[in-house]
């Protein structure tokens, strides 16, 4: 399992997962995984965990984030860390796209 050397948006699948939530997967091999999630606004990441280390890169918008029982808004330029088993989610409140990177990989997303 892994992804090709040079992924390019312009030929990187875009998935609709409903509720105005869209991802494309970037680069991955077992170890590594870096997922683009676009946000139209009011959609929700509802809160879930998995067994994965988490890091989300806010690279436009406004989002509610919660990481277990602590809520922040988080703008471009912020960063979050999610422990593995954390319980998480977030609310799109001004449109935007973010940067997950999963270790090990989502296996469940390809």
């Amino acid at each position: 399992m892994e992804s090709n050397l040079f992924i390019l948006q312009s030929e990187t699948p875009v998935v609709d997962l409903g509720g105005g939530l869209s991802r494309q997967i970037f680069g991955y091999n077992e170890n590594i995984m870096m997922v683009k999630v676009i946000f139209t606004k009011g959609a929700i990441g509802v809160m879930h965990t998995h067994p994965h280390s988490q890091t989300t890169f806010c690279a436009s918008g406004t989002f509610d984030f919660t990481i277990g029982e602590e809520t922040k808004t988080i703008k471009e330029g912020d960063a979050t860390y999610v422990p593995q088993g954390m319980l998480h989610g977030v609310v799109c409140l001004e449109e935007g796209v973010l940067i997950d990177t999963f270790n090990p990989a989502r296996e469940d997303f390809l």
